[in-house]
């Protein structure tokens, strides 16, 4: 294959085009629902009696994805860099 081949050609659109989606996606909606929970924020008990808060998100029953973590990562180290 030859980089002008069409076939890559189209294969390097198909694959900047998912990227860029996904970072859309992570930069207007940055939580998702939390899959421990299902987005609920609580957790029952294996009898259905006691309720507790879920560890992995808190009780929010929602979580950060990872492409809005990388994203968060970049504007960091940019202000720490650009910072007088």
């Amino acid at each position: 294959m030859t980089p002008t081949d069409p076939a890559s050609t189209l294969l390097f659109l198909a694959l900047l085009l998912v990227t860029f989606g996904y970072g859309a996606t992570c930069w207007f909606w940055p939580f998702k629902a939390c899959r421990s929970c299902r987005g609920g924020g609580k957790l029952r008990s294996p009898f259905g009696r006691a309720i507790r808060l879920c560890r992995r998100c808190g009780g929010t029953g929602l979580r950060l994805r990872p492409g809005r973590r990388a994203i968060n990562a970049a504007r960091r180290v940019h202000r720490a860099h650009h910072r007088d």
